[in-house]
């Protein structure tokens, strides 16, 4: 018996060692990491942590122990919260879906400005904690009162669940800003990552609600804005860049919309769509809108391969604006609140948030916009990560306060 014991500790030992030493070896042969970025080390350990997370996911999961995205959110959701003296918290349900509450201590004569805040983690990750310190201070540097929304995920849950918690979340409070001392002048949305995607889709669902308070301003970090051009110059550049590679995108974007992951080549080289698709969408899509300066580190335009017919029918739900948003009319988007936008230059969504921009410019929506250079996806989630943390983290901390506090 003790043998045994014995014999199954050391398969085990061997089985860790073994997960462990590929996943640093398959890192250095696959993970780009810029020499722009500061701390690249402490970026290098960051991220074989993180695939480690999801190699022990996948093999739990072909175990049919736990799917991959519940064992990850379970492991991130142990690293210990750090209460703030000067925030006080309070977990709510709206209906079924809970959300988390922050407002300053401090007492206040004045309505405070509002926040309805989408976490990030591509459908898939992401949580009300791990987005805890971001949501406090962020509402003790620009005194607001946070509303964190806790929408349902994958893989139980796709497309478009996320998006209708948030809305009804959104409404929700809307409708009852009073409880909470919120100014219903100042109603801002924000989000990081795929949040920053749900904060362009529910603006564009409130500007036709008249009958609740309009949403005064919307904040969108290294936002996912669409889902039909995967050749544009960031993702050219930044495929293999942490936290967010071209392989993890795709695994999201299939898991959340239902697609097939065979269709993946088929939807990096265009075929997925007819050609008076793209013609339509070029004027807002396509890589002239990119400033030339965000080509430099390398871009070639690919021509597009003939539309595969069986994929345009599977994977048409793109072309859906509460999908990508991106492509919404210009009379739904010319009506939409004044933008603050962080984009990061070793970001694979770096210019989702570029052409955004320039829509929302040329359809005279005000438009206060941050490029870190430094940055990559995710980084705001290191605000609070100890030895993890990224200053540049702080930087975009430190903007949408002060783009809160200027309303």
């Amino acid at each position: 018996m003790v043998v045994l014991v014995l014999i199954v500790l050391a398969a085990a030992c061997v089985l860790v060692l073994g997960v462990g030493l590929w996943v640093v070896c398959s890192h250095f042969f696959t993970t780009d990491i810029p020499a722009a970025i500061s701390h690249p080390v402490k970026l290098r350990v960051l991220h074989c942590l993180f695939q480690l997370l999801v190699t022990w996911g996948t093999i739990f999961e072909k175990l049919r122990i736990c799917s991959m995205p519940q064992f990850v959110r379970f492991i991130h959701d142990l690293y210990p919260v750090k209460k703030e003296p000067d925030v006080a918290v309070k977990d709510l349900r709206f209906g079924t879906i809970p959300v988390k509450l922050y407002w300053p201590k401090a007492s206040t004569c004045t309505l405070r400005p509002g926040i309805v805040f989408y976490h990030g983690g591509g459908a898939a990750f992401g949580s009300l904690k791990t987005h805890y310190h971001i949501c406090c201070r962020l509402s003790k540097e620009s005194d607001s009162v946070v509303l964190a929304v806790g929408y349902r995920k994958l893989p139980k849950h796709k497309f478009p669940v996320m998006i209708t918690d948030c809305l009804v979340a959104t409404i929700h409070f809307l409708k009852t800003l009073n409880a909470y001392g919120v100014d219903p002048a100042r109603v801002v949305i924000c989000g990081d990552s795929v949040g920053g995607g749900i904060v362009s889709v529910i603006c564009q669902k409130l500007v036709k609600r008249p009958d609740l308070p309009q949403i005064r301003a919307q904040i969108l970090i290294y936002a996912g804005l669409h889902a039909l051009d995967f050749q544009l110059p960031s993702f050219q550049q930044n495929r293999n860049v942490p936290l967010l590679s071209l392989k993890y995108a795709f695994y999201c974007l299939c898991s959340y919309l239902d697609f097939s992951p065979s269709w993946e080549r088929t939807l990096m080289s265009g075929a997925h769509l007819p050609v008076h698709v793209w013609e339509k969408y070029r004027k807002w899509l396509g890589s002239e809108n990119i400033p030339e300066r965000f080509k430099k580190r390398g871009y070639r335009p690919m021509p597009r391969e003939p539309l595969n017919e069986d994929a345009y029918l599977e994977t048409s739900t793109v072309l859906e604006v509460t999908c990508s948003p991106l492509i919404a009319e210009d009379d739904v988007v010319s009506r939409l609140p004044e933008a603050c936008i962080v984009s990061c230059e070793y970001d694979l969504l770096r210019d989702h948030s570029l052409l955004y921009k320039k829509r929302l410019e040329e359809l005279g929506v005000p438009v206060t916009w941050h490029h870190m250079e430094d940055g990559f996806h995710g980084v705001l989630s290191t605000l609070d990560l100890g030895f993890f943390h990224f200053p540049c983290s702080t930087r975009i901390l430190d903007a949408m306060a002060h783009f809160i506090k200027g309303l």
